[in-house]
């Protein structure tokens, strides 16, 4: 089944669909289905055709598409105990699907036979055999998954090895060794992989999952084994812990292990394709996700942005652009010069080590932070506090005040209103709004005034408004941290506003949102 070194079999249409919260529509399914054909990967498994409409849908939507890198996969389970498996329905709609592939689950672990599905142990090898010969005369080609493997392994290895030889003699080309309970441990899987690889001559797989937060590590140990086939979902996507995160494996292999299984282009949309499929299912990948996640490379620390300035392996494992990720440099009050220096060039200015506005940037980033600013989810309101400490500016508007009303009445409504008065280019202007709150009611009354003598910033919205209260122990006398989010359609911004009262810091978020929309306009016109 393939010519790569090691065969990427992806199950997140399938087994990923079993997490907590996680559910999508036919167009979405099909939508992820052909990003990750994009990917490169070998095998999609779509899902269990027999289970429900949806499933059955997605496969019909599936023969009008053109995968032009992976097999689509059919997954089902061997025969039910007593009956023929030409006569099983689900193993009927496995054969009428339209897929070449098959991946057929069955039983390996004693207890389970035991005590969940009451089979003994010669009943179940002829549901495995029966299963697969069945599908191989109906022209399938079949992966088999030893559920519970590496459990019934430990606990009679002579049957687990037994429960494979039937499918291998049935005709599955590939034993994908299951971790079905995500229990085992590296050692232990190196040693099962291999007494298996020894002992067959079918491709060997395995299927992990992350109970123990050893799914990744197992894969990879597995692969050194002799495993030629590693299945998993894309941002370790799966039922209670997740299964083996693909986005870690891959690059593992192909990186680290030197087993090319992607080319160099496909490997470059790794991040991408990772956070496609997020967004699809409406899950949001980690920040500090290995290899994709915003903070992967991301370095804070002023000796380590000293070192990556001169030789970036020595903080980077690898280049974060072979994945399609970048690296960034965090201003905080942990930082020295070179991080200064480093963030001024990101912005297209120029500044050498030595210019003496590098300390006094510092000073003040410093100061800021001591103040309870957080530069790291603000990258408006930094770059405005550098290039002001570089080459100080003319503002966009000078305030004169503002006033915000909250009128609670007797329907129970509560109606704020908010009125400004400002000077933008010699005139003053006062506006007034209303809105659903104090932001809201302020950001309409200071649009109205602003978009009058800049009409290209009514693109500029908020998107996301969040507060964080940094001393508890001070009740409702609390300083409080503000962060916006702004968009103008084209890309996000993070503005900060601190001060013991919310309205303040709401409107210095606010203003360092609109200011740095002006900024850009700017640059790009």
């Amino acid at each position: 089944m393939g010519d790569k070194p090691v065969q990427l079999y992806d199950t997140t249409l399938r087994d990923g669909m079993q997490q907590e919260g996680m559910s999508v529509s036919v167009d979405e399914k099909v939508r992820i289905a052909l990003r990750l054909d994009e990917l490169g990967l070998d095998f999609i498994e779509g899902g269990f055709p027999a289970s429900n409409p949806k499933e059955a849908e997605f496969f019909a939507r599936m023969e009008r598409e053109r995968l032009r890198h992976a097999r689509l996969v059919a997954f089902g389970m061997t025969r039910r105990k007593g009956l023929r498996a030409e006569d099983d329905p689900n193993l009927r709609v496995l054969a009428d699907a339209a897929p070449e592939t098959v991946a057929v689950v069955g039983k390996t672990w004693e207890l389970h036979l035991a005590q969940v599905l009451h089979v003994d142990r010669d009943e179940n090898l002829c549901m495995i055999a029966e299963s697969i010969a069945f599908l191989t005369a109906q022209g399938k080609r079949v992966v088999y998954d030893a559920e519970h493997f590496f459990d019934a392994y430990a606990d009679d290895a002579e049957y687990a090895l037994a429960t494979l030889r039937a499918a291998e003699e049935a005709g599955a080309e590939v034993l994908c060794l299951c971790d079905t309970n995500g229990a085992a441990l590296p050692p232990f899987v190196a040693g099962a992989v291999a007494a298996v690889c020894g002992a067959f001559g079918a491709t060997v797989g395995v299927h992990i999952h992350n109970d123990s937060d050893c799914a990744v590590a197992d894969s990879l140990v597995a692969v050194d084994a002799g495993a030629r086939q590693v299945q998993g979902t894309i941002n370790g996507y799966g039922e209670r812990c997740g299964n083996a995160n693909l986005v870690s494996i891959i690059p593992a292999l192909q990186l680290k292990m030197g087993l090319p299984v992607l080319d160099a282009a496909q490997l470059e949309r790794l991040t991408e394709t990772a956070h496609f499929v997020a967004d699809v299912c409406n899950m949001t990948v980690s920040a500090h996700a290995p290899y994709v996640g915003r903070a992967a490379f991301a370095h804070k620390g002023g000796l380590h942005v000293a070192a990556i300035s001169g030789a970036p392996r020595t903080f980077e494992h690898v280049d974060p652009a072979c994945v399609g990720n970048e690296e960034r440099v965090l201003l905080s009050e942990l930082s020295g010069k070179g991080a200064i220096v480093h963030k001024v060039h990101d912005m297209g200015l120029v500044l050498e080590d030595e210019d003496e506005r590098v300390a006094g940037v510092l000073h003040s980033l410093k100061d800021r932070e001591h103040r309870g600013y957080h530069y790291e989810a603000a990258d408006a309101s930094l770059e405005l506090l550098v290039r002001d400490a570089l080459a100080p500016r003319e503002p966009l508007f000078r305030l004169e005040s503002f006033r915000v009303i909250v009128e609670k009445r007797e329907d129970g409504r509560a109606v704020v209103e908010a009125t400004i008065k400002v000077h933008v280019g010699g005139e003053r202007l006062i506006s007034t709004a209303e809105g659903n709150g104090p932001v809201n009611a302020l950001d309409t009354a200071l649009r109205q005034v602003i978009v009058a003598k800049y009409p290209h910033l009514a693109d500029i919205e908020l998107v996301n408004y969040k507060v964080r209260i940094l001393d508890e122990n001070h009740g409702t006398g609390a300083v409080t941290r503000v962060l916006l989010d702004a968009s103008d359609g084209e890309t996000t911004w993070g503005s900060i506003g601190v001060s013991e009262n919310i309205i303040e810091a709401s409107w210095e978020a606010l203003v360092d949102s609109i200011e740095y929309g002006m900024l850009r306009s700017q640059d790009r016109g």
